[in-house]
């Protein structure tokens, strides 16, 4: 009689580490009420280029985080036109504010329980600013607006590779991440934003400001993950920019080594 011959062990699929980039809506046709769910292309290419795959939940909420994010190996917080709804930190929305409810309700939660399960947390422009407000800081609502500090926002009625020049220097902490992935203490960005950190979130800790002090650069203190914002944009020209391009490796190596820890974990 023939011994059974066990099955071969097929070892579990490698995939692409998956990113969650929370989309934006918009009321893209006056005909249809429902709107439309938006994501800018150059946050999604920018995450396929650093070898992960960006996923979107449209409909999720706030209430959804909880099952919705033990799916992912990381969270990338996009900029958009939209601000942070000036009530989630005590003030009244100006009457010129572009809002999104929707967004801000849902990344309200998801910063939250990002940062406590030890999910790889990236935030770029109003994505860090979301970051700061989620963890209880607050926000200058029009940054040109107030004495002392620069006017951030990008030259309106030209391209976009004006817009999105390098505009001012950044001031980085010495023997921080940012001044590893810059190689320096000092460095040249883009900017192109309206709102500003006023009151840093409870554990978040300023590692880069502008030259009028205005802070640009965040990580979240005792974070189990990687867990950084900043107010420039690095995902423009990243293939261009070093310390563009460092910034995103070093959050696509946390969410593939978090991938990593998923499969051994059989999740």
């Amino acid at each position: 009689m023939n011994a059974l011959v066990p099955a071969p062990r097929h070892s579990a699929k490698v995939h692409r580490p998956l990113v969650w980039l929370p989309a934006c809506h918009r009321n893209l046709d006056l005909s249809d009420p429902g709107g439309y769910t938006v994501l800018a292309d150059r946050y999604a290419a920018a995450v396929c280029e650093l070898g992960l795959q960006p996923v979107l939940f449209p409909m999720a909420g706030a209430g959804d985080v909880h099952d919705l994010l033990p799916l992912v190996d990381g969270v990338l917080l996009t900029g958009s036109p939209s601000n942070v709804e000036a009530t989630h930190f005590g003030a009244a929305a100006l009457p010129t504010d572009v809002l999104d409810p929707r967004r801000d309700r849902l990344t309200m939660a998801l910063v939250r329980e990002a940062v406590a399960a030890g999910t790889p947390l990236f935030g770029v422009c109003r994505g860090m600013q979301e970051m700061n407000v989620a963890l209880g800081g607050s926000l200058y609502q029009q940054v040109h607006a107030e004495q002392g500090l620069l006017d951030h926002r990008e030259p309106q009625d030209v391209d976009l590779e004006a817009q999105f020049a390098e505009r001012h220097e950044v001031l980085l902490e010495p023997g921080s991440a940012f001044a590893e992935w810059a190689g320096s203490t000092r460095v040249w960005v883009n900017s192109l934003h309206g709102q500003g950190i006023k009151r840093l979130g409870e554990g978040m800790v300023a590692e880069a400001r502008a030259p009028d002090g205005l802070v640009e650069g965040v990580r979240v203190a005792n974070a189990q993950a990687f867990a950084y914002g900043v107010q420039w944009h690095p995902e423009w020209r990243h293939d261009r920019i070093a310390f563009y391009r460092r910034t995103l490796d070093a959050f696509a190596s946390a969410c593939s080594e978090h991938a990593r820890q998923r499969l051994e974990d059989g999740a």
